[in-house]
């Protein structure tokens, strides 16, 4: 079981804010109240803190949600071209294949990013990691058939994943 190298469950809720802070997307709400519920040493596994810091996301109001989720850039969106994404958003779109995207492809991702939050009112949320941005296109494409709650619960499905991800890559 791969360990994070500062344990949580020895911090204190300044120092578990400040470098947990971060994780779900410029909400660091999400890390105070995981701090409140509790940690033990089976959360210095990343796997077991993602699941103790989604669970206070899936816990929280759909108002709360739909703040974590619109603090999230568009995939291969404005921000990324102009260099504004958090060092982790970065990584993860690079990762994926999305800073090489042809003109045609990065045309198709603004066509549906306007889509979709046109639709929704919210950005695509997707844990990229691992895919490409052909899978990408294709389940953005299917989920503008969903209905609004099928997304904001699929958004929250897809931060917590995100969110595990970050805790994982920060454990190796």
């Amino acid at each position: 079981m791969p360990s994070l190298t500062q344990r949580p469950s020895q911090m204190d809720k300044t120092q578990f804010v400040t470098t947990y802070g971060d994780v779900f997307e410029h909400s660091p709400w999400v890390a105070e109240r995981a701090f409140d519920r509790g940690l033990n040493e089976q959360h210095d596994d990343p796997v077991r803190l993602a699941e103790h810091m989604g669970q206070v996301l899936s816990d929280a109001s759909p108002e709360e949600q739909l703040q974590v989720i619109r603090a999230h850039p568009d995939l291969a969106g404005k921000a990324a071209a102009a260099g504004d994404l958090t060092n982790d958003s970065t990584r993860e779109q690079a990762g994926a294949g999305l800073d090489q995207c042809t003109p045609e492809e990065l045309e198709r991702f603004t066509r549906l990013n306007e889509s979709y939050k046109a639709r929704f009112g919210i950005p695509f949320i997707m844990a990229v990691k691992g895919g490409n941005r052909h899978t990408i296109l294709a389940a953005f494409e299917q989920r503008l058939n969903n209905s609004a709650e099928q997304e904001r619960q699929e958004a929250v499905v897809q931060i917590n994943r995100i969110a595990r991800f970050r805790l994982e890559d920060r454990a190796s």
